[in-house]
């Protein structure tokens, strides 16, 4: 199992390298906690990932947030899937956990 510290370095490794592909994406320790925000907000991409899995259309995130566009929920939505696909996984043989 991975140490806490080892985990929050991973995180911070994936994220800068994901980071760098995004200019509507920023990542600052004192907005939001450190977590991925549209650029210039304090929306999370979190935020706008759970909007969009509960069904809501980019034109409905747009009208709840008018001070943001459509290419920034595309960045969100690229920003995870990046993310993701950048997250390195590890398996566990031990069959007790």
């Amino acid at each position: 199992m991975l140490s806490g510290k080892l985990i929050a370095e991973n995180l911070l490794n994936v994220s800068s390298s994901v980071m760098k592909k995004y200019n509507r994406i920023e990542q600052n320790p004192d907005v939001m906690f450190g977590k991925p925000v549209i650029k210039g907000t304090r929306i999370t991409v979190e935020h706008i990932l759970h909007k969009l899995a509960d069904g809501m259309s980019y034109e409905e995130i747009l009208e709840d947030h008018p001070h943001i566009k459509r290419e920034d929920i595309q960045a969100a939505q690229h920003f995870a899937a990046d993310y993701i696909g950048e997250e390195e996984i590890v398996y566990s043989n031990d069959k007790n956990k």
